[in-house]
């Protein structure tokens, strides 16, 4: 069996999940509702008085294996979602670059003639945060992106860092919190007299 999709899903209190027609599993928590489509190969059980969730798969096929363990980790999500909510963090790095929030969008200053301006979708929340950084030798801005959907927010962060991807030389650009920039040496340092 999946390491992962053997595992069951403990439901929290305050969280309603239910089955409906067309193998679409619902739930609800203090931050909002999502829904998940569940292949129709797999099965979803929800066991009330254990308050846990079953995912099960019809056969030992790899295609089947794989199914089983992304399925039950989608209802995860959802889960945590609206328990806990997701949130990723991103970093504005160069010297004179500004991000700043104009009602709920995002207007990004990063060396470009014009302002680059983002619009959250529906259920995401962006947010400059007012710490100031340093990284490299350059002022830093955080910026935090939040929801419930997991993918949603993962996306997008994604697309605001694909703005200004982190240049390899001095570091300059937009890029996850956690995320690690290896700098290249610049001519100089890499030539030889």
């Amino acid at each position: 069996m999946s390491r992962v999709g053997k595992k069951p899903i403990p439901i929290p209190e305050k969280v309603q999940v239910s089955l409906e027609p067309g193998n679409l599993v619902r739930v609800k928590g203090p931050l909002g509702e999502l829904t998940v489509q569940v292949h129709p190969e797999i099965t979803v059980e929800i066991d009330a008085e254990a308050r846990q969730i079953r995912v099960k798969r019809p056969s030992d096929e790899k295609r089947h294996k794989a199914l089983h363990g992304t399925m039950r980790q989608l209802i995860a999500n959802a889960v945590e979602g609206v328990t806990k909510g997701f949130r990723k963090e991103l970093l504005v790095v160069g010297n004179g670059y500004r991000a700043e929030m104009r009602g709920k969008a995002l207007v990004l200053n990063v060396g470009y003639t014009h302002e680059v301006v983002i619009e959250p979708p529906e259920g995401i929340k962006i947010e400059v945060l007012p710490d100031k950084l340093t990284v490299n030798q350059q002022d830093a801005i955080k910026v935090a992106v939040s929801g419930i959907d997991k993918q949603l927010v993962g996306q997008v962060a994604a697309n605001i860092r694909a703005v200004k991807p982190p240049e390899v030389y001095k570091g300059k650009g937009i890029r996850y919190a956690d995320e690690v920039v290896r700098l290249k040496p610049g001519k100089a340092a890499a030539g030889g007299a």
